[in-house]
């Protein structure tokens, strides 16, 4: 019912910038949050940067500074703009949203996409 479609993922040069976005679609009552987690090979998904209903945001200390969460509602859509990457930002990115498809749900289910990569080179 619910799909999270990712773009943008690429592969840039340390210091270099790349923005990614995610639209959400299908049958939506509401989004709630909706951000971005990352997973490089050996390791765990780790939480990016998360936006909330309200537009609060909340970001990993070593990303602050340098990437940018924002949505458009309007859209269901939630962007990331990366600046002055770094190698060890080499991940396959995940958009995240928390989406209720009914007013009858008293919670938001987690949906993912499929992930873009995102390569940056020394």
């Amino acid at each position: 019912q619910v799909q999270l479609v990712e773009s943008g993922g690429g592969l840039v040069q340390a210091g270099g910038s790349l923005s990614l976005s995610c639209a959400a679609s299908g049958t939506i009552f509401s989004i709630n949050a909706m951000g971005w987690y990352r997973q490089a090979p050996g390791k765990q998904r780790e939480l990016v940067a998360i936006i909330g209903s309200g537009d609060s945001t909340n970001y990993r200390d070593s990303v602050k500074g340098r990437f940018t969460i924002s949505r458009d509602n309007a859209k269901n859509t939630v962007y990331l703009q990366m600046n002055s990457l770094k190698p060890e930002d080499t991940a396959v990115y995940y958009c995240y949203a928390a989406i209720k498809t009914s007013r009858s749900q008293t919670y938001s289910t987690a949906y993912w996409g499929q992930g873009t990569q995102v390569t940056v080179s020394s």
